[in-house]
Order: structure tokens, then C-alpha cells, then sequence
């Protein structure tokens, strides 16, 4: 194929003005073969495993991102589910020490983020289950790398409530550990319905049990490009700028892939997905709420808002699913708050509220993420927040997260900074209603009837 002089122009202006990178290239491994009689032997073979298939990874990424010219923000691993190498009798100090080995490895081989440390308990807890997610508190409070995720919902089997409050419980306790750094613990933790098992984001992403013994998977970015190319349109119509984001996502995913594969091909292992997600940072000019802005909404948040993004994500799918047949993960338009420099804006003036927050993510595919709110809130009202959010994606039958967090000491409208890719906010306020008898009520939520269909 030959590319005549304007598309090169314009793939270096979007790579030099307008913020397009590839956010992550991550690195999924399959660890159950790991498990050993004891829980040391465990970790060391898991820890043995990651340095065998990963230990290049940094390096080849840095040497294919300068072949192309074409900057890689982050180097991910991400593991089998943990808790499937538990008995369940392992300790809390265990589990930590473990954690704490394999973050040290990560440190070591340069990788910024290692996920994995997740259960699955859409329909019940094994007793591996239980002692991971007790010991998730202190284990995401003495590590700096691990992530982690506990998928409590499912369109095909309900949700379970008992879950959702033990998860209200473990943000208390994560942000209570780490309230000398705002409650960062808990940006390491995502609660998720329907999640995808091939996801390259974290603090979310796992290795699937259904994925190959390695696999690499890409996330792609470019919110910075889209913004600009609206702006260039001020005269188009929706079906028009549908059309321009369709091709702004077709070549962006193109990019995506080209790193994935390449980088896949070096290290002798199979490439998984590309992730179409418009994921934002923190830096101004790489934002989806300017996206909303320059379609014609005065300030993310406002009317209009959900039918703005919902064409951003429709659009976004559509030309990344046409750009290549390896689409998966998360796939949509991420809404992280605090990782939105100008959805941040929207939540300091007022115009972005918790509600209307929760109403976008019926539209995209990330969910409540990156969400500060007071400190006093009770694990009560955390679980309940959660469980709005899981009933939209079980309904609706799709993936839906939530990535909030309890900032101790702080109040509606007080300032928060986790620094890096974590970014600043203000902290949201909550309605004051409680729906503590409800949560409390426990047991499963039953599968909709849309679970039947086979």
C-alpha cells in the first residue's frame, strides 16, 4: 500500500502534537502450572516463570518503539487469576511476602504495572477466593506494582451482593492502609462485572483462563487526535464526524497492532488482541471530556453529554474492528476522572456529578473509574455505588468497572493528587441517601432473563 503525502504528514503531527501513543503493550502469562505443596514454592516457580518469558520484554519494546518512531507509554504483565494457586490456608503475612517478591521482580525487569491478583466470585467464594481478598488490603499497601480486581457480577450469573459489601469493606480497609498517600491503594483495584480476560489495562487486567499459555496484547490511546480533527470540522454533521472518528480509529489501531505484532514476533510468542479504547492521561490536549467539548457540549457533564460519547464509542469500535480481526479487552472510551485533565475541570466547576458519571458509563465500556470520594463514605454506601454500577453491565450485557476511591480525611471539593498516570482530582460528593438495608440483605442478585439465551 503507498501513502501519499498528506497521510504521512498526518500520522507525524499526531505523533508529535496531538499525544498519539501505544498506552501499554502487556504481557499475559498463564501461571497455574506454577502451583507447588507450599506457597514459597508457589511464588518462586510463578517468580521463576515471569523472569523466563518477560525478562526482555522491556527492552524489546524500547528497541521497537524506536524502529517506528512511535513512543510506548507502559510495559504490563498480567497473570492468571492468583487466587486458582490458592489452598485457602495460606496467611495474610504469606500472601503479602509473596506479593511482595514478585513486585521486587517487576521493579527489576523494568515493568511498570503487574496485574493478576484477582478472584473471580460472580457466583461464590472457594476458600482461595476469601484469603486473597482479605489479604488485599495490605498486600496492595506494601507493594508499589501490583494490581488487582475481583469480578463480582455476571450477565450469566447474577450478582453476588455477599461481594459487593466485602469489596466496600476491603476499599475501607485498602484506603485506611495507605491514607498517608490519599488512599492510593485503592487506584490498584478495580471490582468488575463481565470482565474481559485478554484486558491490557490495568489495574484490571488478568490472564484469562481461556487465553494461551502467553499471549501479547496491545491498548491503543489517541484521544488527542480525535479531539483535534473535531475542532478542524466545526461545520460537520454527527453522521460526518461518526465517519472522520471511524478513520481516525482505523489508523490508530493500525499503529497499535504494528507494535504488537512486532514486539510479539521478537519475543517468540503469539499476539493477542489490540484494545480500541480511547484511554486519556493526566496531560491537557490528551483528554476524551475535550472530545465531548469539541462536539458542542459547554462542559463535560453538561446535557448532551451521553450521546456525545456514545457516538465516540460506536465510532471508535467500528473503525478499530475494521482495522483489525485481533479487537478485544475493554474496547471503548475509558472515563478515568482523575486521569481526565479536563474531566477533572468539569468536576471542580460542578458540571460533572457522580450520577451523570454512572449515566456515561451505560455507554462506554470502562465503568466508575478513578473516582475520589470522602473518606467518611461507609463500606455500606462503597458497595451499593459498586452495585449500581454491576447492574448496568449485567443487564446490558457488557463489561463494567469500578475504580473508586475513599480518600481519607478529605471532603466534597477538596483536592487530591496521586501523581504519575494517577493524575489529581476533587473529591465527588455522594448522595446522602443510604441504601445500607438494602446491601445488607446479601446473597446472590439472580441472572436476568437474558442469561437463558443459547
Amino acid at each position: 500500500m503507498l501513502f501519499d503525502r498528506s497521510e504521512i504528514l498526518e500520522t507525524l503531527r499526531m505523533l508529535e502534537i496531538e499525544n498519539l501513543d501505544v498506552r501499554t503493550v502487556t504481557l499475559g502469562m498463564n501461571v497455574c502450572d506454577c502451583r507447588q505443596d507450599t506457597f514459597a514454592g508457589t511464588v518462586h516457580r510463578v517468580a521463576d516463570k515471569i523472569r523466563r518469558i518477560a525478562g526482555g520484554l522491556s527492552e524489546t519494546v524500547d528497541e521497537v518503539s524506536e524502529l517506528y518512531g512511535i513512543p510506548v507509554v507502559n510495559r504490563r504483565i498480567a497473570i492468571t487469576p492468583f487466587s486458582l494457586l490458592l489452598r485457602g490456608d495460606e496467611g495474610e503475612k504469606d500472601l503479602v511476602a509473596g506479593a511482595q517478591t514478585i513486585d521486587g521482580l517487576a521493579r527489576d525487569i523494568r515493568i511498570d504495572f503487574l496485574g493478576g491478583f484477582s478472584a473471580l466470585v460472580h457466583k461464590g467464594f472457594t476458600e482461595g477466593d476469601l484469603a486473597l481478598i482479605h489479604a488485599l488490603p495490605l498486600l496492595l499497601s506494601e507493594t508499589e506494582r501490583i494490581c488487582a480486581s475481583v469480578n463480582v457480577a455476571s450477565t450469566k450469573s447474577g450478582i453476588n451482593v455477599d461481594a459487593l459489601l466485602l469489596m466496600g469493606r476491603v476499599l475501607r480497609d485498602t484506603a485506611a492502609l495507605t491514607g498517608q498517600r490519599q488512599g492510593i491503594g485503592c487506584a490498584k483495584l478495580v471490582v468488575f462485572a463481565n470482565a474481559p480476560e485478554d484486558n491490557p489495562f490495568m489495574a484490571g487486567a488478568f490472564h484469562g483462563i481461556g487465553e494461551p499459555g502467553a499471549a501479547l496484547n496491545v491498548g491503543v490511546s489517541g484521544p488527542g487526535v480525535v479531539a483535534e480533527l473535531i475542532r478542524r470540522n466545526p461545520k460537520a454533521d454527527l453522521g460526518e464526524i461518526a465517519e472522520i472518528i471511524k478513520r481516525t480509529a482505523f489508523k490508530i489501531t493500525r499503529v497499535g497492532e504494528l507494535i504488537g505484532r512486532e514486539v510479539a514476533r521478537r519475543l517468540a510468542l503469539p499476539f493477542g488482541i489490540v484494545d480500541l479504547s480511547l484511554a486519556p492521561t493526566s496531560r491537557v490536549g490528551d483528554s476524551v471530556a475535550e472530545i465531548i467539548e469539541a462536539l458542542g457540549v459547554e462542559r463535560c457533564g453538561g446535557w448532551g453529554t451521553t450521546l456525545a460519547l456514545a457516538l465516540v464509542t460506536d465510532a471508535c469500535k467500528k473503525g478499530g474492528a475494521m482495522a483489525s480481526s485481533s479487537v478485544g479487552g475493554l474496547s471503548g472510551a475509558f472515563i478515568p476522572v482523575s486521569e481526565d485533565a479536563a474531566m477533572t475541570e468539569s468536576v471542580r466547576i460542578g458540571a460533572l456529578s457522580l450520577a451523570k458519571l454512572e449515566a456515561m458509563t451505560s455507554v462506554c465500556s470502562v465503568g466508575l473509574d478513578m473516582v475520589a470520594v470522602p473518606g467518611d463514605t461507609s463500606a455500606e454506601t462503597l458497595a451499593c455505588i459498586i452495585g449500581d454500577e454491576m447492574a448496568i453491565g449485567v443487564i446490558n450485557g457488557k463489561t463494567v468497572g469500578v475504580r473508586i476511591i475513599p480518600v481519607p480525611g478529605k471532603h466534597p471539593g477538596d483536592w487530591v493528587s496521586w501523581g504519575g498516570l494517577f493524575g489529581e482530582t476533587v473529591v465527588m460528593e455522594i448522595n446522602p441517601y443510604s441504601g445500607k438495608r438494602l446491601i445488607n440483605r446479601g446473597g446472590r442478585m439472580p441472572a436476568p432473563i437474558i442469561s437463558l439465551r443459547n
